[in-house]
């Protein structure tokens, strides 16, 4: 038998195939366009501290050429004046392109996150059927950062280098074309080592991403799944994993370390081949064409100023590289249009009249999948209407459809007589509320979850609508009482005490129609007793639409409709469908035979 130590996690890989992409880089420096003042204010203190750091080696040639030899040591103090007053120039106008680089950057980070925020929060249920928690944050999060360094430094950063290598070569040329020409001879070597480990460096980094990306997707998993582990007892194993996943993370790194590691040295040979040449062969000019010892160690200076930035232009295009394959992520996203849109001019309702009508409905999560299937009925208002059936018969998805979190492919639903389509997301959502099965709270305090449907409310009719559902005993004996911290998801709290809190916030905004999708099913005895008084105390005088599990709480229902298989199977009320001894009598009478067996 395999050891179950031995197998490793099993991640599903994203594209890692890091090509540039200019169109997708294109629409990534748009989000520049806002700050193109400050851009050029930064790119105007870099071009100064260029010129001030570039001009310190010609200023130090004349001092060895013309006033050293003279003893002029009055022009000596005035060049070695200068020369301080271009290291300040230098420093200073360094550190605000520093500074505005990076308050630039950041704000270019902050609106493509913010952009990226705004509208995942718009788009439809469809979007989060087919793409996870971890894959959406990781586009939020992780490849937003990714691009921290090109809009922080990355860009002005080449700019600058560009700048002092070109300056830098021009002035070389300028001084001595003979020397400058024999000096850059090296140039090709250096090309052929570039294009030789810039492939090997490239695919060493990718494979460096993905492990990290396998690493914090394993630690998600045994985080988010830390109760399972414990019950079964699998620390030991995880620990085993987890030691083979963060080795494959060390030995990758460590490989990539080594294949950029020859990189640095190669220039610095190039560099160094390059100032023998000045020394061997300006010797030489010394004699014959009068090149001057000034001119040797300015060429020294101009030359260490040329190959300096190389090692940061041949990083820079890995920097393209990953934002590239992050920003095409990322406007991936950007493009999903919402399914589910409003109405150019949606029809604000406040109140519900008469009654909700489905008219013929199919709908398909899938293309021609249908879940539900040519459904029509009629719910008047304050009815109690009762949705059962088998799992996947089409319940939920007929409540999902009523609060417009997806569109049918055919037929209508209305409300009023107006098309759902018709109605804006803000009226539509403040007329219904929905409880769920699973009860969610948001991390803060009980008082901030209870508000987050009506954050306007006093603090009064918070009290009164937890007193009214049987809430404000339990939540007064917390130390903290309303301003007691729940903690992300309420895990300080029962399920029954987390339903009630979210009962409280659903009453608080007082929905004319009730959706309660099996709101008590995961409660324990005692806890269903106390939410279901609520549900009834929240239901009076309301329209209801009821999904249960447990059939005996929907005996005193107006209308009982029995799905299957996407179709409405039986309609009426229970002592109708009881006699007509079909799918809805299966079905109590099964749940009969259960709680005797138990």
């Amino acid at each position: 038998m395999a050891d179950p130590v031995a197998k490793k996690p099993m991640f599903s890989q994203e594209e890692t195939n890091y090509e540039l992409k200019i169109p997708y880089l294109k629409r990534l420096f748009k989000f520049l366009l806002p700050y193109k003042k400050w851009l050029v204010l930064t790119l105007v203190f870099m071009f100064v501290a260029t010129v001030a750091d570039l001009v310190s080696p010609y200023l130090l040639k004349q001092a060895v050429d013309h006033y050293i030899p003279k003893k002029d040591f009055k022009g000596i103090l005035i060049i070695g004046a200068l020369l301080v007053l271009m290291l300040f120039i230098n420093k200073e106008c360094s550190k605000n392109k520093i500074r505005l680089a990076n308050r630039t950057g950041q704000m270019v980070l902050f609106d493509i996150r913010k952009a990226l925020f705004d509208h995942v929060q718009g788009l439809s249920f469809s979007f989060f059927d087919k793409n996870s928690t971890g894959r959406i944050i990781v586009r939020i999060v992780n490849d937003v950062n990714t691009l921290n360094n090109l809009f922080t430094n990355g860009i002005v950063n080449v700019i600058t280098d560009m700048s002092s290598l070109v300056l830098a070569a021009i002035i070389m040329f300028s001084i001595n074309p003979r020397l400058a020409m024999v000096t850059f001879a090296v140039v090709p070597i250096f090309l052929v080592v570039l294009f030789t480990t810039r492939n090997a460096i490239k695919r060493n980094w990718r494979a460096v991403r993905r492990k990290i990306a396998n690493l914090n997707a394993y630690i998600h998993e045994n985080i988010s799944g830390i109760r399972v582990i414990q019950a079964y007892v699998r620390q030991k194993v995880n620990r085993a994993i987890f030691k083979d996943v963060i080795d494959d993370v060390f030995l990758s790194w460590m490989r990539a370390v080594r294949i950029n590691g020859i990189f640095s040295p190669a220039v610095e040979v190039c560099s160094m081949i390059g100032t023998l040449i000045i020394y061997f062969y300006g010797v030489k000019l010394l004699k014959i064409n009068g090149v001057t010892v000034g001119t040797l160690i300015a060429f020294v200076s101009y030359l260490d100023r040329f190959w300096r930035p190389v090692v940061t232009l041949s990083n820079f295009y890995n920097q393209l590289l990953v934002a590239s394959a992050s920003s095409e992520r990322i406007f991936e996203v950007l493009s999903v249009q919402p399914e589910i849109k409003e109405d150019k001019n949606p029809v604000e309702i406040s109140t519900f009249r008469n009654s909700i009508e489905f008219k013929n409905v199919w709908f398909a999560y899938k293309d021609e999948e249908y879940v539900l299937k040519d459904v029509s009925f009629e719910i008047k208002k304050g009815m109690m209407v009762a949705l059962v059936g088998a799992t996947g018969s089409g319940k939920t998805t007929i409540v999902n459809l009523l609060s417009r979190f997806y569109d049918p492919q055919k037929g209508s639903i209305l409300i009023d007589g107006i098309d759902l389509k018709k109605i804006s997301f803000k009226s539509l959502r403040k007329l219904i509320g929905i409880v769920q099965q699973e009860p969610f709270l948001f991390s803060g305090s009980i008082l901030d979850n209870i508000l987050y449907g009506k954050p306007d409310a006093k603090f009064e009719e918070v009290i009164e609508v937890c007193k009214f559902l049987g809430a404000h005993d339990f939540i007064s004996q917390f130390e903290d009482g309303y301003f007691t911290q729940v903690n992300e998801r309420g895990t300080r709290l029962s399920t029954g005490q987390k339903q009630l809190i979210c009962l409280s916030r659903l009453l608080l905004q007082n929905p004319q129609i009730l959706i309660l999708d099996e709101a008590t099913a995961s409660l324990d005895t005692h806890s269903e007793l106390m939410v279901q008084n609520a549900l009834n105390r929240i239901m009076k005088d309301r329209t209801s639409i009821v999904i249960a599990h447990r059939l005996s709480t929907i005996k005193d229902a107006d209308l009982i409709i029995v799905m299957d298989k996407g179709r409405i199977a039986e309609m009426g009320t229970h002592e109708s469908l009881i006699r007509k001894k079909g799918i809805y009598y299966e079905l109590c009478a099964s749940q009969i035979r259960f709680v005797k067996a138990g």
